[in-house]
């Protein structure tokens, strides 16, 4: 927001919306030729794909006149690269109140599955951009369904410890969280501000790449663990659900299970009761699989009411 009047942004879920009266909107895009965007329209749902560049972006044409709501949301995830919002192509004078934001905030840090990676493709697909649909992930499935603002932070193969393939040379999660712009580093005024979205319930869905090539080790739970406890240094009073699944199966997902049991103990011995496992469970191949073996829209539901039942029993959601 260093430049109020075109607000960069490149974590997926990033929404902007608008309520607004007119016969047409369009908007104005800065942004490379990879990322997706959802535009939900008066409750229709559209895609935009960007085309490279800066570009004007028709969301609606031919609408009747009156009030419209508007939601432009972008479904693919920050290592696309960052957009710039160049503003919406109608007059602010046809701006008109919006509904207040939620008073719920729930945030969901995770991988490729909390990023929506390849949930709209048929395995055996090879993953493209118009088959990442964050939009319909289990985390936006769940705070729409109970009326909570999302802030996610999902990176495609990241880890606590190492991400996909055994890789430790490239950022994880830990180090990567903090970013309001995650391709940008520790660059002067990069570092987010923790009091700006203090959230209720916080979701950590990491660990199935740091097993991806074999167990990591108590160095995984070491982490996990400071991992957590810094994060509760920002959110003291949020209710915390440390996740396992659904791509983690036998030996690996018991063994995540057994860590993340672990760090929960750890936290509880230094007086933090506060956080509880949320299982997801290992994916049914009767759902299908999207591309590269990852949930499908089916699943993505399933895991979405087991966060929302959660939710129900801990916050009265």
């Amino acid at each position: 927001m260093s430049n109020p009047s075109a607000p960069v942004f490149e974590w997926s879920g990033t929404a902007i919306s608008l309520r607004f009266s007119g016969t047409a909107i369009g908007v104005t895009l800065s942004d490379g030729a990879s990322d997706v965007f959802e535009v939900v329209l008066d409750g229709m749902q559209t895609v935009v794909p960007t085309i490279g560049g800066t570009n004007k972006y028709m969301l609606g044409t031919g609408l009747a006149a009156g009030p419209h709501d508007l939601l432009l949301y972008r479904r693919t995830e920050a290592f696309f690269g960052d957009t710039t919002f160049g503003g919406f192509d109608i007059d602010t004078s046809a701006y008109l109140p919006g509904d207040p934001l939620p008073t719920r905030r729930l945030e969901v840090i995770g991988d490729s599955i909390s990023a929506g990676y390849g949930d709209e493709g048929t395995y055996p697909c090879t993953f493209v951009p118009a088959t990442e649909n964050q939009y319909l992930t289990y985390e936006a499935l769940a705070a729409r369904s109970v009326g909570a603002d999302l802030y996610t932070e999902a990176w495609s193969g990241i880890g606590i410890i190492r991400n996909t393939g055994g890789d430790t040379t490239n950022p994880t999660m830990p180090m990567r969280y903090p970013l309001t712009l995650p391709n940008k580093g520790t660059v002067t005024g990069n570092n987010w501000d923790f009091s700006k979205y203090v959230p209720d319930a916080v979701v950590i869905n990491l660990g199935t790449n740091d097993f991806s090539t074999g167990d990591p080790g108590m160095a995984f739970q070491t982490a996990y663990t400071t991992f957590v406890t810094n994060l509760r240094g920002h959110y003291p009073k949020a209710r915390f659900y440390l996740a396992v699944g659904p791509m983690l199966s036998g030996t690996a997902y018991d063994q995540a299970k057994a860590y993340i049991n672990g760090v929960i103990g750890a936290r509880s011995g230094a007086g933090d009761k506060n956080l509880a496992l949320l299982e997801f469970g290992t994916q049914d191949p009767a759902d299908g699989l999207g591309c590269d073996s990852h949930p499908t829209l089916t699943t993505h539901q399933k895991m979405s009411v087991k966060l929302v039942a959660a939710l129900a029993a801990d916050l009265g959601w």
